[in-house]
């Protein structure tokens, strides 16, 4: 490499926590035209990791300085594949390399020691997600790293501003015991891709608010499920770590101080603007959604509603965010801006074992399917 010996090695609470935190702090995530996204950890750097069945961080070391960092978690999943349609997954995040040290080899070295332990784990499939025009991290991953494109996910950002929504009345709403709730996404969601095995812990998790579903009012919500009904769980993300918006959009920057002024001047129009990212804040991660029957779109437009005015009394909380199938016309009914959303980010994939090649071919040609389970602790 040239540039000093390279030491890569398991994070040590005790030695890097105040380094690696200060590295997130110096680290953009996102592309420069949409503006970056700065993170705090909190004080906790393995906090997006830490509610994983199976996790590790993995640093890497230059002369003595903290140059790069990596994360992985480890988790069984459907997978849609013969002769069997579960896998074991190794998800990758949080990939962080300090400025003065890019371009140097030490993203694909942690890459790759990452991968070591993924196999030495027995997973099958290792996996990313990164937006389509991050151009380095698809470079490193798809052109260097051998992964493959496999999903393209929306991700829908609604902001959380007053005045709140307003709440239709020919609507029930109900929030579900975990057992009911976990009951229901096995029966409904377990043949999702990358449903999660475990998705009684993530329920039971004190980060999911909980559980709601809603239906036609004068129907009742028993053994006999009513006409059409809809179902979301709610993960609050700004309870682990908060973002902060850089070098924002001059179009977002000028709407912001407008709505703000609009606002201020004329507070009788119920003028809905964009809250202030340029401040650290949380957000709800909605997720989960589920949703039968004709009247079903409406019903889930309602619950994103309900869960907007659930954040906006929580003082930190700016915005509510989720994330489904590239195809699923689920999106047409959650709110949310385009301003702030990503209509394609990009999941990519790679198979770890030899011996299953040819499953791995099989399920990369496998078409998109409608829906997608995104576990709100990989967001």
């Amino acid at each position: 490499m040239g540039y000093g010996e390279l030491n890569i090695r398991s994070y040590n609470p005790q030695k890097d926590r105040a380094r690696v935190e200060d590295l997130e702090r110096r680290c953009e995530v996102g592309p420069a035209e949409r503006g970056f996204l700065f993170t705090d950890t909190l004080g906790d750097p393995i906090c997006r990791i830490r509610n994983s069945p199976i996790y590790n961080m993995i640093v890497a070391e230059l002369n003595n300085q903290l140059v790069g960092v990596i994360q992985g978690s480890i988790k069984l999943v459907t997978i849609h594949k013969p002769p069997k349609n579960l896998a074991r997954v190794g998800y990758i995040l949080g990939l962080r390399i300090a400025p003065l040290y890019r371009r140097r080899g030490i993203g694909s070295s942690l890459v790759v020691r990452l991968e070591e332990w993924f196999i030495a784990s027995g997973v099958d499939y290792a996996y990313m997600a990164t937006e389509k025009d991050n151009d380095a991290s698809f470079k490193l991953f798809v052109e260097k790293l051998g992964y493959v494109k496999f999903r393209t996910p929306a991700i829908l950002v609604n902001p959380v501003n007053c005045p709140m929504y307003r709440i239709s009345s020919k609507y029930e709403f109900e929030k579900l015991k975990v057992e009911e709730a976990e009951s229901l996404y096995r029966k409904f969601m377990s043949s999702m891709e990358f449903f999660p095995s475990d998705i009684g812990n993530i329920l039971r998790n004190k980060l999911s608010l909980g559980t709601w579903v809603a239906y036609p009012r004068g129907e009742s919500w028993g053994e006999i499920l009513p006409s059409s009904w809809a179902m979301v769980s709610v993960w609050n993300s700004g309870e682990v770590f908060k973002l902060r918006l850089g070098n924002a959009p001059t179009s977002c920057l000028m709407y912001t101080k407008s709505s703000q002024l609009m606002g201020s001047l004329v507070p009788c129009f119920k003028w809905r603007g964009i809250p202030d990212f340029m401040h650290p804040f949380g957000f709800y991660f909605i997720y989960g959604v589920c949703r039968e029957g004709p009247m079903s779109g409406k019903l889930v437009r309602t619950l994103c509603r309900l869960v907007h005015n659930m954040a906006a009394k929580c003082r930190d909380c700016k915005a509510v965010v989720t994330e489904v199938g590239g195809s699923d016309t689920l999106r047409r009914h959650i709110p949310h801006w385009r301003l702030l959303s990503c209509p394609e980010d990009l999941w990519c994939i790679k198979g770890l074992k030899n011996e299953e090649r040819e499953s791995f071919y099989e399920l990369i040609k496998t078409p998109t399917t409608r829906t997608l389970f995104v576990d709100p602790r990989e967001v």
